[in-house]
């Protein structure tokens, strides 16, 4: 009899030894498969910081970009006053637009109706 629980044990030690086997090779995939990933979250972390990075300087180029074209707007509009209180100062005084006959509005607003000779700004004498 101890004889076969000699054999016995041999065959539990060799089913043990397999199943040991398996299990650290279980123990390898999963801790490589946690290893990956691991490495892709790290990945689509640093991309999504450098997708916001990216966004942040975007951001802030189109902020810059927005406080030059209102700081221009508010200069040409400032021009647009400037260069209307001309123009109606100049037209009360002009005697061309007095001694001729009237013309009508689409006629004098057309690009050629002002003549450079009735403008005294310095910005129309070329």
């Amino acid at each position: 009899m101890p004889h076969s629980s000699d054999s016995s044990d041999s065959s539990s030690f060799s089913h043990s030894s397999s199943s040991s086997k398996q299990e650290s090779s279980d123990d390898m995939r999963k801790v490589q498969r946690r290893e990956k990933n691991r490495i892709a979250a790290q990945k689509s972390r640093q991309r999504q910081t450098q997708k916001a990075d990216t966004l942040h300087v975007e951001s802030e180029d189109l902020e810059r970009q927005n406080a030059a074209l209102r700081r221009e707007i508010k200069q040409l509009t400032e021009e647009l006053k400037h260069f209307s209180a001309m123009l109606t100062s100049h037209e009360t005084h002009c005697s061309v637009l007095h001694t001729q006959p009237p013309v009508p509005a689409e006629v004098l607003y057309t690009p050629l109706s002002f003549h450079q000779t009735h403008i005294s700004s310095p910005c129309f004498q070329h």
